[in-house]
C-alpha cells in the first residue's frame, strides 16, 4: 500500500506539526515517515473544518487546545492486552521469587508509556495470578503516558470486544472482566493498586521513591538518539540496585546506555550496570 500523498505546499506544514510533536512529547517522525502525519490528523481536520493540512497546523500556531488535539491525533495508541507473551512470563517469574525471598514489601513497578491500559492491566492480573492475590493488592503500578486521551481511556477500564480478542483468554476474560453492554469493564478491585499519571518521560518530573520493575517498551524507537540515552538515564535513577528494565521486543540498551546491562538471571530484561548497583546501594 502507497502511503498517502500530501497537497503541494503542505511541506511546511508537516514540519512544523512533526516540530510540535517531538516539542511536547520527544518522539521524532523521520522524513520518510511524514505521510503518518496526514492520516493520522484527517479525522480531526474534518471534526475541525480545516479542509488543508497546511490550514490545521497554520490553526495550531494559535490554538494550544488544538495542538494539543492534534499532538494527541499523531501518536501511536497501538496496544494490546500481554502483548509479547515472553515478558510477562518473565515478570511473573520475578514475582514468584520476590514472593518467594520473603520481602514483607510490596512490588513496586512503572509502566511508562501505558497507552490505553492494557498493559497495567495485564500487569495486575500478572501479579494478582503469580501472588495468589485476587484483588492484585500485593504490586503497586504506577501507569503513565504522555496522552491525555489514552489516560482517559486507561482510566474508565473499558475496552471494546475487538480489543479484549487481543491476546486476552477467555479464562482471564471471565476471572478479570465484566460485561458493560457490548464492551467489558475490567473489575475495580483489581486495579486497586494502579495509579494513572500524565508523564512525557523526557521532560516531566519521574514518579517518587524508587521501583523493583519498569516497562518501557515500545517507546524507545519513536525517540532521537540523544532523547532515548535521556530516557534510560532517567529511568535508571528510579531503579531499586536489584531493580529490572523491561523493553520491547526490538528494543535495547547496547549502543544506547552504559548505565545498564542484560539481566544474569532473567534473559531478555535489564539489570543496572555494576558501578550503578553498588552506587545505588551505598546512597
Amino acid at each position: 500500500m502507497m502511503p498517502p500523498k500530501t497537497g503541494a505546499g503542505s511541506r511546511g506544514a508537516l514540519n512544523l506539526l512533526a516540530a510540535l510533536l517531538e516539542a511536547r512529547t520527544g518522539q521524532q517522525i523521520g522524513h520518510d515517515r511524514t505521510w503518518r502525519i496526514e492520516t493520522a490528523l484527517q479525522p480531526l481536520m474534518r471534526e475541525r473544518g480545516h479542509p488543508t493540512l497546511d490550514a490545521l497546523a497554520a490553526a495550531t500556531t494559535t490554538s494550544g487546545e488544538l495542538a494539543t488535539a492534534a499532538v494527541n491525533a499523531m501518536l501511536n495508541h497501538e496496544s494490546s492486552f500481554f502483548r509479547d507473551t515472553s515478558a510477562f512470563e518473565l515478570i511473573a517469574r520475578v514475582a514468584g521469587d520476590f514472593r518467594a525471598s520473603g520481602e514483607s514489601r510490596r512490588l513496586r513497578i512503572w509502566s511508562a508509556g501505558c497507552s490505553t491500559g492494557q498493559e497495567p492491566v495485564s500487569l495486575a492480573i500478572t501479579f494478582a495470578e503469580a501472588l495468589g492475590d485476587g484483588d492484585g493488592d500485593l504490586a503497586d503500578i504506577v501507569a503513565t503516558d504522555v496522552s491525555d486521551v489514552a489516560l482517559a481511556r486507561a482510566r474508565s477500564g473499558v475496552y471494546s470486544q475487538f480489543e479484549i480478542q487481543r491476546g486476552l483468554s477467555i479464562r482471564r476474560l471471565v476471572a478479570w472482566f465484566e460485561s458493560a453492554g457490548s464492551a467489558w469493564s475490567v473489575r475495580r478491585e483489581l486495579l486497586r493498586g494502579v495509579q494513572y499519571r500524565r508523564m512525557n518521560l523526557v521532560a516531566d518530573p519521574l514518579p517518587g521513591g524508587r521501583f523493583d520493575i519498569v516497562l518501557c517498551r515500545n517507546v524507545l524507537l519513536y525517540l532521537s538518539p540523544h532523547a532515548r540515552r535521556l530516557v534510560l538515564d532517567r529511568i535508571a535513577s528510579t531503579l531499586r540496585p536489584d531493580g529490572l528494565l523491561v523493553l520491547g521486543a526490538g528494543e535495547t540498551v547496547i549502543g544506547q546506555s552504559d548505565r545498564f546491562r542484560p539481566s544474569q538471571r532473567y534473559r531478555g530484561l535489564y539489570e543496572l550496570a555494576n558501578a550503578e548497583r553498588l552506587s545505588i546501594a551505598a546512597a
